[in-house]
């Protein structure tokens, strides 16, 4: 069969559809993303668990050719352990130093699709001052339309582990403190455009 001139570009376009597929990118809800953590108490006493409140991040997710990026920042004076004057501790010279470091900042790329969803983001993670590489492993995945909210979101949660010496944090550490920390994150991204 032989197709007509007008007929044939939109056949070339329709087989190429995917190729055109553009990524899209997703603005975190701050009311729906919170990095939490859990970290030792002398030696395995008892673990300390808390959360940022303020976190801003946002997320370009391309599912045709299986990439994206992630970067988020967080407000480290927005640490919440439950408890005033830990809290104030934290924030402080000892720990996360706040005056001087008052962000955290990490910045990956989505890695190991599966079924159209990354399973891990492979990144550099920035903590008083210090960059390192740090992967995280993403338990779930999900976008769709949340008739809620009348948005399109993509949700996702993910962990990795660290050693808090590895960013000059490690005060405690001659008292028998682990170093370990455990990151859990919730997030979800409002689709923009």
């Amino acid at each position: 069969m032989r197709l007509s001139k007008p007929i044939l570009p939109l056949a070339l376009l329709a087989m190429a559809g995917p190729a055109f597929a553009k990524p899209v990118t997703y603005v975190c809800d701050p009311t729906h993303t919170h990095p939490s953590f859990s970290t030792d108490h002398f030696g395995g006493l008892s673990v300390w668990r808390g959360i940022f409140t303020k976190t801003s991040c946002t997320i370009v997710l391309d599912r045709q050719a299986r990439t994206g990026t992630v970067q988020v920042t967080v407000d480290t004076a927005s640490d919440d352990f439950g408890e005033a004057q830990l809290n104030k501790d934290a924030r402080g010279p000892n720990l996360l130093d706040v005056a001087k470091y008052p962000t955290a900042t990490y910045v990956g790329r989505l890695a190991d699709f599966k079924h159209g969803s990354p399973t891990r983001v492979i990144g550099k993670f920035t903590l008083h001052g210090i960059t390192r590489p740090l992967t995280l492993t993403i338990r779930h995945f999900e976008c769709k339309e949340v008739v809620f909210f009348h948005q399109y979101r993509c949700g996702a949660d993910a962990y990795a582990e660290f050693n808090r010496a590895d960013y000059g944090i490690s005060y405690g550490r001659a008292f028998g403190f682990q170093m370990w920390v455990r990151l859990h994150i919730q997030v979800e991204g409002v689709r923009q455009g």
